[in-house]
């Protein structure tokens, strides 16, 4: 079953609440091998002006993640998990995340693009924090494979 078109357009439930936890901007920017210490020292973070530590630019992919879940579990969507490939990544940012930031983001479906027998799906989830002010938008292109003959 190829991708259905109908998803072009398709703006989901924004996800629950999600508080940002200085530890887990920790372990993201160690994970990522950062040194840097607006990622790991409050007192740091707090010197430059931020509240706390300031997550990596590319720790919006978590709250993504739960926007994409949603995608992947749209019936009759056409996009299996196991032909999929993760394709392109981008972040538009407002202000940086900081720890102790409650996140919501709401995925949009933008584009369908067939190529050859496969799709390209380009979304956006625009991420908000609790006052419902703009943080970022994370923007993701998935590959979808054609269905095994």
């Amino acid at each position: 079953m190829p991708v259905n078109p109908e998803l072009i357009g398709k703006e989901f439930a924004p996800t629950p609440p999600y508080l940002v936890g200085r530890e887990k901007v920790r372990e993201f920017a160690r994970a990522l091998r950062s040194t840097d210490p607006l990622h790991l020292d409050p007192l740091a973070a707090r010197a430059a002006g931020y509240a706390d530590v300031v997550a990596p630019t590319t720790f919006p992919i978590v709250l993504q993640d739960f926007t994409l879940q949603q995608l992947l579990a749209e019936p009759g969507s056409g996009i299996v998990l196991s032909r999929v490939l993760h394709a392109e990544q981008s972040f538009r940012y407002t202000r940086p995340i900081v720890a102790g930031d409650e996140l919501t983001a709401t995925l949009s479906v933008t584009g369908i693009r067939m190529m050859g027998g496969s799709s390209m799906v380009t979304s956006e989830a625009e991420i908000r924090d609790a006052a419902g002010e703009h943080v970022v938008t994370a923007g993701s292109v998935l590959l979808v494979g054609e269905a095994d003959a």
